[in-house]
């Protein structure tokens, strides 16, 4: 699928020119004021699991359409929908008409308590359980999925019908740095020049772990994780287990999106930066993709970054969505 790029580039200020720079700094810097009030919904799984969403109404200045789209927006590893860059897109897809579902995967934000299986790479069963709820909902409705890192490489397997497919699908995406090639995502975050990101990652799942064990959900102690593991090693202790695979490698084949990016034929966009630096570039330049993919690669913008010098709150990445989505939304209302 051919797009129109954003006529701007992610031009990094002097000070964050480096992928570690701009991944660090997208974490830290201000984020644009935000005081949107939303209501409280919950989509219950096959598994009798639920997930909590919160909802946001269209802003009353935007203009009417004929047909309603909800964007359903999923957050990264670690994460839950208070995130900042969860918030951002509120923004952007109110203003533009569309109600918001910004989704807790299992057991994070509010969805605390609520479900005995957990979240991974592969939960595209979950992402289309959570489409397939807007549509029982309101049959007409059009869906747009957004996904960032983790849940972006989610997203894209649920677009090509990858783990236990085939899958409700949203009718357009935009996937934000997925990591589609799971083992070597693995093996850039655990490299020891990469010990931050890894003991970053690791402590959020680490927090997870034991949050489950506090509600009663796991054993105490049955799974032994701690700080001083590697991701892949809490991958082998905790996630494959739980999610039904062999071993980290089996979780890490069975889940990444590569293999099945070929197969996506809705309107999809993949924003994602050669600089990130446990993302391997490489993936992307020799992957299949079907016909409904426009893959924007930037120069800069880390993982989650895209600190720009030309840009309010010098956030490029909700500029370049920001374009992408007037995009998607005039082929949806065509």
């Amino acid at each position: 699928m051919k797009l129109d790029r954003p006529s701007q580039p992610c031009l990094p200020p002097r000070f964050a020119k480096s992928g570690y720079l701009q991944t660090l700094l997208g974490n830290y810097l201000r984020s644009p004021p935000f005081s949107a009030t939303p209501t409280r919904t919950e989509i219950t799984l096959a598994d009798g699991d639920r997930l909590v969403a919160k909802v946001f109404a269209p802003s009353p200045e935007s203009p009417e359409r004929a047909r309603k789209v909800v964007l359903c927006v999923f957050h990264g590893l670690g994460g839950n929908d208070e995130r900042h860059y969860m918030r951002r897109v509120v923004d952007l897809g109110v203003r533009r008409g569309c109600e918001v579902w910004t989704v807790n995967h299992r057991g994070c934000g509010e969805g605390r308590g609520l479900a005995r299986g957990i979240y991974h790479s592969g939960v595209a069963p979950d992402i289309s359980a959570v489409v397939a709820e807007v549509h029982r909902r309101e049959p007409s409705t059009l869906v747009i999925g957004v996904g960032f890192s983790l849940s972006a490489n989610a997203l894209l397997l649920c677009l090509g019908d990858g783990m236990n497919g085939p899958h409700h699908k949203p009718d357009a995406a935009i996937a934000v740095n997925p990591p589609i090639n799971l083992a070597r995502c693995s093996e850039l975050i655990c490299a020891p020049h990469h010990f931050i990101y890894n003991l970053y990652f690791l402590r959020g799942c680490v927090r997870y772990v034991r949050q489950r064990e506090a509600d009663g959900l796991i054993q105490q102690g049955r799974y032994p994780v701690h700080l001083r593991m590697s991701l892949k090693e809490f991958d082998d202790a905790f996630t494959a287990p739980m999610g039904g695979f062999r071993d980290s490698l089996d979780y890490y084949e069975r889940s990444s999106a590569m293999p099945h990016l070929h197969r996506i034929t809705q309107p999809t966009v993949i924003i994602h930066a050669e600089d990130d630096p446990f993302i391997d570039p490489a993936d992307f330049h020799r992957a299949s993709f079907g016909s409904g993919v426009h893959l924007h690669l930037e120069q800069h913008g880390g993982h989650l970054g895209y600190v720009a010098r030309d840009q309010p709150y010098r956030r490029w990445l909700d500029y370049g969505m920001g374009h992408y989505l007037d995009q998607l939304l005039s082929l949806l209302r065509a």
